[in-house]
Parts: structure tokens; C-alpha cells; sequence
């Protein structure tokens, strides 16, 4: 091959050849340089960028925002490939394509982090106070937010960066007070006091969703509770006992017979003799401990209803960072754990524990900072979910959101129909300040869009502004319309609303993509997307979730891979090795795999240039394809008509969100029927000095197919498809129209028609040739070694005639030796046998080894294995080895034992067929 392949566009001042390459093509990819070079050029070129057309539907996507809280993992890897993958296919398809950037201000998230920055310079944000330490998170912002886009540039995502947003820039900002403030005045908004999970750490409220529940080991503990009197008790059991403090009462099951008589007496708590009722209620399980259980209405949710229900006072005897507060008696300022330890002590002198059991129990945890949550009652505001989540129900329901993979419809669904309301005050400094005044004067609630200047009633001046924050999804919720311009009537709005695909996680169904459709419905009137596609969670090769404390963590830094190995072999790994809403386990060999299919389809491309000559535009595919001639081999219809196959399979493939399978069958036909069999084929044509006509032909089929196959892989590997393709010839994606000047905007290729009968013809050759393969290395016979054939072609006779020297040199058989025939009357002596795909082919045994040799070796081997199976026989007719040794070392010998006899029958065939 020639090393120094040139293309049709040598010269890198030519107008049409701007991308900046070398003028010769490299005889290796040029890695991360040619990468950073290839999307600065794609990025200044605006091809990111999309024109509005009135009349052609555009295709949107709105880029989960990642949180600025650091750098991008595995996870933001998978969405931005399938992200990308998406939009790439679309812009080639000629649709107005539109990937909205931007990243989540992650309120809770991002606090902590610089909290903990602080904590490294010996500060609080409180000795910083509120003004101060939100600046200090804006520099943060300003770092992080930087790093993130620059490294998902290189993990190549084509959004239009111009469009970037941030939740917290001042559009978005509007539009989280336009949203609030619609909802707050259609009821659907209120401020109350009721249980929520509170973490003492983050020294917030928590949605249900933000807590994780984990199994932990703790105890049972059982405490007996005494009347007046001390003549009769209950016994309770519970696993936390420090909130016996906070009892309000005791609750057995209305049908429960052992307690009837004591419904309704009271009874006092251990250690501080609050007097509370014993009370009947449905909620409780008989089956659970001693089938009474203490109510603490302030700090357990289910308890909470029983108390609602029975009009039971809430006594909370915890802080806010979860130590005892005055209620807790002679336990105040210790910790609850603590507590805990001191109250059970104390119940333990007085002769009221009962028993503690080991128990085994969920427990929930922070999903920021995994503190145990501690239900507690609170002021909060909360939005009422029952109304909003119909809407988003019927949108799935009647068809005009579809979830990919269909299961999680009925996850979707059953969430959403026992949906409960939704705390969204967070006890934050970082964050959308709810839009909320008081009055210091009359007391009035004033909830507005704009900062007022007064009271709405009274006219004071002397207001407050409410002083917590929103829970980040708020504010995500509104991502698909926000960063489009809503409220406003934008021109972006009005074209690109609703998008087209959300893709991400499964994991965050509930926390981000319920409440965009319930938001979007109840902000637009319209679906905010009609297809919700979730990807799986990476984790390593064993299964293992990847954490940072793992030893070997940074083997799967996506920008770890992408050095190591480069954005195409990563992306590709990501992208075939993963299916809609399943786990992928991560294995860096495959990432090493990959990128060595990358450097296959390079030296294929150095190939086929190094074959075109000195005019290669005269080889550059039309845009309808390549007719099929008199001339062409068969070998060039095949592979012509298993592209086209191939297109539209991928085309379907893509269609149904089958990404990862539609890349896998590009990966096979390039790799093994463009690259291992046609190029190869090709090979033997042009290096013998095939007929003219016949060369012309090959080299067309060979660019024609190399072309369409870097169009269909592009989305998967962007920067070497392009790179190669920049050194093809082209022509105009359509007659009369200009020259395609870059892949990333060429014309997604279209299917053609097929031909079956040169599909069955080689397909029959090929495996023919499988076989010829086979048998040599069976046989053991040297790589360089040619042998002898005689083949009985049947109908196919002037076929394989045709492709005789291509057989030959693809099986390593001596042409001169090929002996190709109708048909023969009667099998040659002393040869191998192949009947594969109406052929019968003959392989004399003396060609392919040394007959006196071969029956040698195989009568010492035969004589070996009599050995072992005579040792076999002999230790399991032994009754003391049977009776004594271990059953699985019998079962082991006895299958030692029939594994020789198999094969020392083979090797008797074997040596018989040599007589």
C-alpha cells in the first residue's frame, strides 16, 4: 500500500477543504490533536447550529444539565454519546437540529460542596453570612461551570453552544417566579406546617425522593409502658427509642382481642410519667412486635396520620440538627443517638426493658450527604401534585409521550397515581429565593413575579422576603420551555417547543422527568416532549457500581478513557454496549477494542484511496446510488446489496431507539464483510490486473460503500469518520446542488435495492471458504502452504469458475491444483469431505499433511488415552475408592472417563479415514 495516500483534496487552501487535516492522510488517526482540531472546525463552521425553516419540523433536544458541582462521570459519558448519536443522525437527515446545552445550578448539591471548602479554610457560611457566601458560590459556578462545558466538548457533543443556560441565569430566573407564581394563585401552591424528612446536616427539608433508604442492622427494642396504678401494663416495641420522648400515645388494631379491655385507659411513659391514651387504629399490624406500638405523631410519618386521624398533639423534642430539645426533659442537648443510648439505660434501672432483638430494618439517608433523615414537622411550601399529575398521566396514556423501554410506562404510572404533595422549600442559601413577601405590619402574604416595593394591602414598605430557597427540580422542571425564552413568546419558543426526545437515567424518572411533564402541561398546554428515553447505570465489569473509593476508580474517568483510548472508541463502547433502560457493566478492554476497530477502518480507507489513482474524483459515489452493470463482479453486487440491506436495517433500527443494536450491526458488516471479505476480494482483482471495466468497478463499489459506512457510523464515531471522509471524493448530495463540504451535514445515506441472487452466490462461496479454513487448521496445516481442491459446483459451475482465483487465494488453495467441476461421479480416495452450501469439495489428505506421519501421532495418541482410560477403569472398579472418597471426586473421575473414551474413538475415526 502506499504510504502516502492522498485524496481528492490535497489542497488545504481549496475552498471545499476546510476542515484542517493534513494534506496526505497520516497512516494512523491523529488522536486527541486531530480531535481538538476537527470540532473547533466544526464548531466555527456553525454547523451546531440550526436554521429555522417555517414548515419543517426541527429536532430538539434539551441536555439534562449536568450539576456544577464538579466533574463529568461515566453517567454524563452515556447521555451525552446517546444525546449526540441522536442529533447527529437528525442533522444529516436534513431536519433543523437543535441540543440545548446548559447546566443545573443543584442547590443542596453545590451548597455542601463549598460548605465544605469553607470548612477547609476553618469557616461556616454563617461567619460569612448569606450575601457573602452565595458570592462565594457564584465563583464556584463561574470554575466549575467552565470545566463542564469544556469537558463535554471533549467528549464531542454537537450543541449549539450559543444557546447554553445556566438555572439560575437571569431567563431562567424569571421563569421559575413566572411558574411559581401561577401555580401559588391557582391554589395549587401552600405554606404549612406538617411532617417532612429533615436532614440535621444539611439542616433542610427533604422530598421523599431525595431520601434513600438503606438496610441496615440495628435492635428491637421492647418498653413497657405502666398504668397509674402499676398494676397494668403494655409493652411496645420500637427501633427508636429516643423518641419515646415525643409519645403520644399507644396504638393497638381495633380487632386485636388481647388489648380490647385497655383501649381507651392510659398509660404513663417510662422515665418522664407523661400520662397518653391506648388508642385503636386500622393502621396498625398486629403482627408487628407485641401488636402495640407508641405514637410519635412529630417524628414518624405513618404515626403523623394516626395522630391526624385521633387529634393527638405533636410534641417534637428534637433541634433542627437533631440533638434534644426542651421537650426531651433531662435529655436536652444531647444527641439523639446519645439519647438513645441514656433513655434505654435508664428504662433498663427502672425494669421496663422487656428484651432487645436484633432487627434487621430500611432506614432512609440524606441522598446528598447520607445522614439518617429524621421525620420532624416543619413549615413548608408544598405544591399540591394531585391536579398536575392527571395531565401528565392521560399524556402517556393517549400516546403523546412514549417511554423507551415501554416497562417503565407502568413505574411512570403507578408513581404518579399514589403521588403525594411535593415539599419544594429547602432551608438553603443557594438557590431561586421563594417568591414570597410578609408584611411586618398586617401580616399580608404577598406572592409576586416582580420584587414589590410595599404591601399590596396596607401600602408598608417595612416587608421580608421569605427566606428559604426551592428545591432544585423546581426549577428543572421547567428546563425543555425555560431555556427556549418562556414566559416569553421567543422565536426559539415558537419553533423548537415542545422538543422532540429527553434522554437520561432511568434513575431520575420521578425527581426530573414527571415533574417536566407535569410542569410543561400546566406552563404550555403542550407535552414537553413526545418521547422519554432512560439509559441504564454504568458500572464496572464485575456489576459493581463505580464509586471514587474504589481502588482502581480511575481506570473509568471518562476523560481517563478518552486519553487513554479517544472520544470515538469510548462513545462507540458506550453506545453498543448498553440497551434503553439496562445496566452496562464497563470493561476497558472493550474500550481498547473499539478503538482498534478504529485504526481497522482507517487502514481500510488508506486502502481503498491508495487504489484510486491519480483522478479519485472520478470515483466519488452519485447521490442515487450505483447502478448495477454487465461488468460488475458478483463480489461488488453482493457487497452493494448488503449495504443497502444494511441502511435499512440501521435506519429501523434507530427508529425504535435500538441504538445499540443498529451499531453493532455496522461494527459487523464493516469490520468483517467490508474489511475482511470484499476488501480482500478486491485485493486479488486489482493487484492480478483485473479487466479495466472490472477494476473501474471495484474501485466505485469499494468508495461507494466506505462513504455510506462513515455516514451511518458517523453519530457513533464522529471525529475518524470525518477525518476519513474529508479524504474521499464526493459528489453533490443531490444533481445540481453543491458539493457536501463536511460530514457532520452530509446526506444520511438511503437505502437501495437488493440482490438476492448475488447475496445466496457469495454467501455460499464464503462459507466454502470457512471451511477450506477450518479443515487447514485442523489439520494443522502451515499458514504459507497451498493444498489441492476438488470442488463439484453443481448449477453454480461458471460461478466459482469466475471467482476461482479469489477462492483460492482466500482459502490458501494452490490455483493451479483447484480442480472446479460440474459434478463427479464418485469421491476421491484418501481426501476430506466439505458439503457446505450445494458444493461438495474434496481436500486430498496428502496434500494437506504427511500420511505416514499422521497415522503415527494418532496411533501414539490412541495408545496415550487407552492408558488413562485403562487407569480410569481400574479406580472405579476399586470399591474402597468408591466408598471413601468424596462423591464429587467420583463424579469427577467418571467424567474423566467418558471424556477419553469420546476421544479416543475420534482419533480411531480419524486414523481409519487415513487407511
Amino acid at each position: 500500500m502506499n504510504p502516502e495516500i492522498r485524496g481528492p483534496r490535497i489542497n488545504l487552501e481549496n475552498a471545499f477543504m476546510r476542515a484542517p487535516l493534513p494534506a496526505e492522510m497520516p497512516r494512523t488517526f491523529g488522536g486527541a490533536e486531530m480531535e481538538k482540531a476537527l470540532y473547533d472546525w466544526w464548531e466555527a463552521q456553525g454547523y451546531f447550529k440550526p436554521t429555522i425553516q417555517p414548515g419543517i419540523k426541527p429536532f430538539v433536544i434539551s441536555m439534562p444539565p449536568p450539576n456544577v458541582t464538579g466533574a463529568l462521570h461515566l453517567g454524563h459519558a452515556i447521555t451525552a454519546a446517546v444525546e449526540d448519536a441522536l442529533i447527529r443522525h437528525h442533522r444529516m437527515t436534513g431536519r433543523p437540529t437543535l441540543w440545548v446545552p446548559g447546566t443545573d445550578h443543584a442547590g443542596i448539591a453545590t451548597q455542601n460542596v463549598v460548605e465544605r471548602e469553607l470548612a477547609k479554610e476553618g469557616l461556616t457560611r454563617h461567619d460569612l453570612g448569606r450575601e457573602r457566601f452565595v458570592e462565594r458560590v457564584w465563583e464556584w459556578k463561574h470554575v466549575y461551570h467552565e470545566r463542564i462545558s469544556t469537558q463535554h466538548r471533549r467528549l464531542g457533543v454537537s450543541c449549539d453552544w450559543d444557546r447554553e443556560r445556566f438555572t439560575m441565569d437571569e431567563g431562567l430566573s424569571r421563569a421559575v417566579r413566572e411558574a411559581f407564581v401561577r401555580l401559588y394563585r391557582q391554589g395549587l401552591i401552600y405554606r404549612g406546617a406538617y411532617l417532612v424528612n429533615w436532614c440535621p446536616r444539611c439542616g433542610t427539608a427533604v422530598s421523599d425522593l431525595e431520601v434513600e433508604h438503606e438496610e441496615e442492622d440495628s435492635h428491637l427494642w421492647y418498653v413497657r409502658y405502666w398504668d397509674d396504678a402499676h398494676e397494668r401494663s403494655i409493652t411496645v416495641a420500637t427501633t427508636r427509642p429516643e423518641t419515646i420522648l415525643g409519645d403520644t400515645a399507644v396504638a393497638v388494631h381495633p380487632e386485636d382481642a388481647r388489648f380490647r379491655d385497655l383501649i381507651g385507659t392510659t398509660v404513663r411513659l417510662p422515665v418522664i410519667g407523661r400520662a397518653i391514651p391506648i388508642i385503636a387504629d386500622e393502621a396498625v399490624d398486629p403482627a408487628f412486635g407485641t401488636g402495640a406500638v407508641k405514637v410519635t405523631p412529630a417524628h414518624d410519618p405513618v404515626d403523623y396520620e394516626i395522630g391526624q386521624r385521633h387529634h393527638l398533639e405533636a410534641i417534637n423534642v428534637m433541634n433542627e440538627d437533631s440533638t434534644m430539645n426542651a421537650a426531651a426533659g433531662p435529655y436536652e442537648g444531647q444527641d439523639r443517638f446519645e439519647c438513645r443510648e441514656n433513655l434505654v439505660a435508664a428504662i433498663d434501672a427502672l425494669g421496663d426493658l422487656v428484651k432487645v432483638e436484633p432487627y434487621r430494618h430500611s432506614v432512609g439517608h440524606c441522598q446528598r450527604c447520607n445522614t439518617i433523615i429524621e421525620p420532624r414537622i416543619s413549615t413548608q411550601w408544598f405544591v399540591r401534585m394531585k391536579p398536575l399529575a392527571e395531565p401528565a398521566l392521560e399524556a402517556v396514556r393517549d400516546g403523546r409521550i412514549r417511554i423507551v423501554p415501554e416497562r417503565f410506562t407502568k413505574i411512570y404510572n403507578d408513581w404518579l397515581e399514589n403521588i403525594r404533595d411535593w415539599c419544594i422549600s429547602r432551608q438553603l442559601w443557594w438557590g431561586h429565593r421563594i417568591p414570597v413577601w410578609y408584611c411586618e405590619r398586617c401580616g399580608e402574604q404577598i406572592c409576586s413575579v416582580e420584587d414589590p416595593t410595599g404591601c399590596t394591602k396596607c401600602g408598608s414598605g417595612d416587608i421580608r422576603q421569605d427566606e428559604d430557597v426551592l428545591d432544585t427540580w423546581f426549577s428543572s422542571g421547567l428546563w425543555p420551555f425555560s431555556t427556549l425564552g418562556w414566559p416569553e413568546e421567543t422565536e426559539d419558543l415558537a419553533y423548537f417547543y415542545p422538543t422532540s426526545v429527553l434522554e437520561t437515567g432511568y434513575d431520575i424518572l420521578f425527581f426530573w422527568v414527571a415533574r417536566m411533564i407535569m410542569m410543561g402541561l400546566a406552563m404550555t398546554g403542550e407535552v414537553p416532549f413526545h418521547t422519554v428515553y432512560l439509559h441504564g447505570l454504568i458500572r464496572n465489569e464485575e456489576g459493581k457500581k463505580i464509586s471514587k473509593s474504589m481502588p482502581d476508580a480511575w481506570r473509568y474517568d471518562p476523560l481517563y478513557m478518552i486519553d487513554e483510548y479517544g472520544q470515538d472508541a469510548l462513545r462507540f463502547t458506550l453506545l453498543t454496549g448498553s440497551t434503553p433502560g439496562n445496566d452496562m457493566k464497563l470493561a476497558p478492554s472493550r474500550v481498547e477494542a473499539n478503538r482498534n476497530f478504529g485504526n481497522k477502518i482507517w487502514q481500510a480507507a488508506r486502502y481503498v484511496l491508495g487504489n484510486l489513482g491519480e483522478a479519485p474524483e472520478r470515483y466519488a459515489p452519485p447521490a442515487d446510488g450505483i447502478a448495477p452493470t454487465e461488468a460488475m463482479d458478483a463480489a461488488d453486487r453482493w457487497i452493494r446489496s448488503r449495504y443497502h440491506r444494511l441502511v435499512g436495517e440501521v435506519q429501523r433500527l434507530i427508529d425504535s431507539y435500538q441504538l445499540g443494536e443498529a451499531g453493532r450491526q455496522i461494527y459487523d458488516f464493516v469490520w468483517s464483510e467490508y474489511c475482511d471479505w470484499y476488501i480482500e476480494m478486491t485485493k486479488v482483482r486489482l493487484r492480478d490486473g483485473a479487466a479495466e471495466a472490472e477494476a473501474e468497478n471495484a474501485r466505485r463499489v469499494l468508495v461507494y460503500v466506505l462513504d455510506g459506512c462513515l455516514r451511518l457510523l458517523h453519530p457513533y464515531m464522529p471525529f475518524i469518520t470525518e477525518a476519513i471522509w474529508q479524504y474521499l471524493p464526493h459528489a453533490p448530495a443531490t444533481p445540481g446542488a453543491a458539493e457536501e463540504e463536511a460530514l457532520i451535514v452530509a446526506a444520511w445515506p438511503q437505502g437501495g435495492p437488493l440482490d438476492e441472487a448475488a447475496e445466496a452466490q457469495m454467501s455460499d462461496m464464503m462459507e466454502l471458504i470457512r471451511a477450506v479454513r477450518n479443515a487447514r487448521s485442523e489439520y494443522d496445516v502451515e499458514p504459507g502452504r497451498r493444498i489441492a481442491a476438488i470442488i463439484a459446483a453443481g448449477e453454480r459451475l461458471s460461478f466459482l469458475q469466475r471467482q476461482a482465483r479469489v477462492f483460492a487465494t482466500l482459502a490458501r488453495v494452490d490455483e493451479e491444483r483447484l480442480d472446479i467441476r460440474e459434478r463427479l461421479d464418485a469421491a476421491p480416495d484418501k481426501a476430506l469431505t466439505l458439503v457446505v452450501g450445494g458444493y461438495t469439495c474434496y481436500l486430498p489428505l496428502a496434500a494437506l499433511i504427511d500420511l505416514d506421519r499422521e497415522r503415527a501421532r494418532l496411533e501414539g495418541e490412541i495408545a496415550q488415552v487407552g492408558k488413562e482410560i485403562a487407569h480410569s477403569e481400574r479406580l472405579l472398579a476399586n470399591e474402597g475408592f468408591i466408598s471413601k472418597a468424596p462423591a464429587a471426586v467420583v463424579q469427577r473421575e467418571r467424567d474423566k472417563l467418558a471424556e477419553s473414551r469420546d476421544r479416543r474413538q475420534k482419533l480411531q475415526e480419524r486414523l481409519a479415514s487415513l487407511a
